[in-house]
């Protein structure tokens, strides 16, 4: 479950092999916390690990607003077909659904589709599609003696 403030901009340590895939975006990356969206920061790598990717940072990060905001997102494929990814999220607040929905993520535009929601949700969403791909093409290679 990733923060549901962290923008990912790149996959960080992509390899082979079913740890990466763990995370709740598929790999891990770097990016940037909007936590305060006057001061948009960078973490600091070990931060961005453990707040940033992982969620749950309530308490831990010292940028995570105080109140009642959700603390985490998680995603899910549903379907794989028509050249399409159909997602499904999951925004939480300590533990418990706060949102959700469905998205669909076209695999020709290499973004989401008919999605008008929050940004930081479609980021997440493109970067797990992404991870989700990049984790789909490795195995395919495999597969094929590749």
């Amino acid at each position: 479950m990733a923060c549901p403030y962290f923008r990912p901009e790149t996959p960080l340590r992509r390899g082979p092999g079913p740890n990466g895939s763990m995370l709740p975006l598929g790999d891990e990356w770097t990016g940037t916390c909007h936590a305060e969206p006057e001061a948009i920061h960078t973490p600091e790598p070990d931060t961005a690990r453990r707040c940033c990717n992982l969620g749950y940072a309530r308490g831990t990060c010292s940028r995570f607003p105080g109140g009642g905001e959700p603390d985490a997102v998680r995603f899910a494929i549903r379907a794989a077909r028509d050249g399409a990814l159909h997602l499904y999220y999951v925004v939480e607040r300590d533990h418990h659904p706060w949102a959700h929905g469905a998205m669909e993520y076209s695999t020709a535009e290499a973004r989401l589709t008919g999605y008008s929601g929050p940004d930081l949700l479609r980021w997440q969403a493109e970067a797990y599609a992404r991870s989700y791909l990049y984790r789909k093409e490795e195995a395919d290679g495999r597969e094929h003696g590749g």
